[in-house]
């Protein structure tokens, strides 16, 4: 008996990218199929947050140099706001929130495409605080005034408001206390239950280990490893050159 593989939600396909006259992709290809955890690891520099930006619509690739694809559809030259209308959002790396907005302002901005259903409205909000009840503490203080895991929660309770199904998220434990981590990874279960499929940029990896099933190594802007999360724990060439900057031989 065979068994069919989940369909691929995201396919980039052979794409490269350019800050002006640096290229920073050469010729990327990746697959997250519905319903999965896949992780982006690599390098400082490696290029794991411009493929984010390239699958976000926030840069474009390299003329006639690649494909988005997107639960089925040809997402390469749609504007960001399109792609989020789709169900792909991306939670930016150290610039996620607004911070001289509330809690609760920061995350009714979620609810722009359906503001006027006010019950719907305050059913995603409701949700969401009940996933991270600190929030809930914290509805009237203004963002900025969060820890850094707090401000982490925030962020992407605010992302599932909209009910992605696919969310991206840049440098997921960056910068955040051990315990706030243990809260982190029971959100990321939760999240995934609830039908959401995950792309991680993640510098540790063991949190990749712990909350992924795929993994992807990027170094120089191209992929020098793809399979399962654990496999990257028997590559001590690859881990090395993570934890201790050393070059991949």
């Amino acid at each position: 008996m065979t068994t069919t593989a989940p369909r691929p939600l995201l396919e980039v396909r052979q794409v490269s990218m350019s800050y002006g006259p640096v290229q920073v992709l050469f010729d990327v290809s990746l697959e997250v199929p519905l319903g999965s955890r896949i992780a982006l690891l690599g390098t400082n520099g490696a290029g794991k947050s411009s493929l984010l930006k390239v699958i976000a619509g926030l840069a474009m690739p390299t003329k006639n140099h690649g494909t988005v694809q997107f639960d089925g559809h040809d997402i390469t030259h749609l504007p960001p706001h399109e792609r989020a209308g789709h169900g792909l959002l991306l939670v930016a790396g150290g610039q996620a929130t607004f911070p001289t907005l509330t809690v609760q302002e920061n995350l009714r901005l979620a609810a722009y495409p359906f503001l006027r259903d006010r019950g719907l409205v305050e059913e995603r909000l409701g949700s969401a605080l009940e996933m991270f009840p600190i929030l809930g503490e914290r509805c009237g203080q203004k963002a900025g005034t969060l820890s850094g895991g707090e401000q982490q929660m925030m962020a992407v309770a605010r992302a599932l408001i909209a009910r992605p199904k696919l969310l991206m998220i840049d440098e997921l434990s960056l910068g955040l206390a051990p315990i706030v981590m243990q809260e982190i990874l029971r959100m990321v279960d939760e999240i995934v239950a609830r039908g959401t499929t995950l792309l991680v940029v993640e510098q540790s990896l063991n949190v990749a280990v712990a909350i992924t099933d795929h993994a992807y190594f990027m170094e120089k802007g191209e992929f020098r490893f793809s399979g399962p999360t654990e496999g990257l724990l028997e590559r001590g060439d690859l881990v090395r050159s993570v934890f201790f900057g050393e070059t991949a031989s």
